[in-house]
Order: C-alpha cells, then sequence, then structure tokens
C-alpha cells in the first residue's frame, strides 16, 4: 500500500477527529509504555526508536515527549517509516514546529514496511529500543513474517509497540462479515489484534496487553443524503463512494450489521464500536 493521499488522507482525518483516537492511543502509551521506559534504557548511552507506519507523526511526537520525560539527558534518535508523501510531510512539519524535537535526530524512509524491510537486511547491526507500529499491520502481504522482522530488530530489554482495532470491536465484525466485498481494494484480508495475538503466539513471543474501550458516533450513516455520514461510510468501507460501490442489498444488510451487531444505541444515537488494544512484546 502506498499509503493515505488526497481524499483518502481528508477521510482519514475526518474519522481521527470524529472518533478521538489519538487520545486512545495515548492512553494506551501511557499506561503500557512509560512504565518499562527506565529498565529499557537501563545503562544505555543512546535510545532508537523505529516508527513502522507512522502517518502524520501526532502519535509518534507524543511517544517522544514520554521518552524525554522519563529519559531526560539520553539521546533519541528516531527511523520513521511511512510510504504517504502527504503524511511524511505533515510529521516533518509538525517536528519543525516543536522546539523540544531539536535535539531528537530524525531519519525519513517514505518507503513501505516491506521495502524499508529489504534495505535493512542489507546492512549490519540495525537495532533498536523501541519499534511501534500503530495502526498498520493490515497493510501488510504476511503479518506473521512481519512482526518476526521487526523483533528480530530489538535491541536487549527493547520493547515492540502494536496498536490495533481491539478484537470484537465494531471494525472485526464489518470487515470479517462482508471480507468478500470489502477486501477487494486496499485490504486483502482483515487483521484484529486478536487474529495478531495468534502469530504472537505462534512465534513464542511474550507480550501483554490492554484494551481501551471506544465509540464513534455514526448516526449521520444512517440518515440518506447526509455528508458526514458518506464521509464516514466510504472510510469505513475503504470506497471511493459507499452508495456506488455495493448493490442495494449489501448496502442495506451494511447498515443493518453496523446498527445493530457493531454498535450500541444511547439516546437516540449509534455508537459504533471502535476499541483499541495494544500489545506490548518482549525482546
Amino acid at each position: 500500500m502506498a499509503g493515505y493521499q488526497g481524499i483518502y488522507m481528508q477521510r482519514f482525518q475526518n474519522y481521527l477527529q470524529r472518533s478521538g483516537e489519538h487520545k486512545v492511543i495515548q492512553k494506551l502509551i501511557d499506561t503500557v509504555l512509560r512504565p518499562q521506559i527506565t529498565k529499557m534504557a537501563e545503562g544505555k548511552t543512546g535510545f532508537g526508536v523505529l516508527g513502522v507506519g507512522s502517518g502524520g507523526g501526532e502519535m509518534d511526537v507524543y511517544l517522544i515527549s514520554i521518552l524525554q520525560s522519563v529519559l531526560q539527558s539520553v539521546p533519541i534518535s528516531v527511523e520513521v517509516v511511512e510510504p504517504s508523501t502527504d503524511l511524511t510531510q505533515n510529521f516533518k512539519d509538525l517536528v519543525s514546529k516543536t522546539s523540544s524535537l531539536r535535539d531528537v535526530s530524525f531519519n525519513w524512509n517514505t518507503v513501505t514496511c516491506a521495502d524499508y524491510e529489504t534495505q535493512i537486511k542489507t546492512k549490519q547491526d540495525v537495532k533498536f529500543d523501541l519499534i511501534h507500529m500503530i495502526q498498520m499491520l493490515y497493510y501488510v502481504d504476511d503479518p506473521k513474517a512481519t512482526l518476526k522482522f521487526f523483533h528480530s530488530l530489538l535491541k536487549e530489554n527493547g520493547k515492540l509497540l502494536i496498536i490495533h482495532e481491539a478484537a470484537s470491536s465494531g471494525w472485526e465484525i464489518l470487515w470479517k462479515t462482508f471480507k468478500k466485498d470489502l477486501c477487494t481494494n486496499t485490504l486483502s484480508d482483515y487483521l484484529s489484534a486478536g487474529d495478531i495475538r495468534v502469530q504472537l503466539d505462534a512465534l513464542g513471543l511474550r507480550y501483554e496487553e490492554l484494551v481501551v474501550k471506544n465509540t464513534l458516533d455514526i448516526t449521520d450513516c444512517f440518515t440518506e443524503g447526509n455528508k458526514d455520514g458518506q464521509m464516514l461510510l466510504d472510510f469505513m468501507t475503504d470506497r471511493e463512494d459507499f452508495h456506488a460501490s455495493f448493490s442495494a442489498e449489501v448496502r442495506s444488510s451494511m447498515l443493518e450489521l453496523l446498527k445493530n451487531e457493531c454498535s450500541t444505541t444511547t439516546d437516540g444515537r449509534v455508537l459504533f464500536n471502535c476499541s483499541l488494544s495494544a500489545l506490548l512484546v518482549h525482546a
């Protein structure tokens, strides 16, 4: 996948804003990662971070600020892998506007995860103290091989932080129920945190998991002609135009599933379950 560009990026940013997803990710970082940082950095003169699928960098910058608050005088270097040129530029702009990042060194890789893996295999002794994969494992062809490879890049006491849509969330119900209709565009398969756990177990890796509940108000999706609802449906189904992409029967079935299986209704508002899971994998 070449990453979000143009209209896809607009829909993505709209989703982030409406779902409050970044606040949930920050909560996961605070709860899962912060208590581990001191031990991870013990006896080290520098701290290396690899962000795989960093997007616009908002969560990377937050994570780095947490590292800085704990590590203080330890130099931090950051390697960024993000295939979207638009999102990479957003990240670079954010770095230039954030004075606390002046002493952090960045190396930018506007390539896919697979291309980065190919590059790294030609180099010797590339290792990191922290590798994070936030909402990106959907886009790799072989999740198990990807997890195995990036886990192999961890230094002693290093951690791999994976943040992903939780098992049994509305996303999993929607995408697995309508797999043959939905997994034909950007994604060829759908992966939840439950599926990632299966792969981690198969690799014999040690990890902990924390799930934080979150909901997205999708009430507008059920009002025909509502532009906000249309934009959400386009994003949630990964389509240019939800209404033009599926038959009337499939659209009706999807909307029924979204309302009755993927969401709860409170005070007349339809709240889609978009809970997130953090998996902290040990070196």
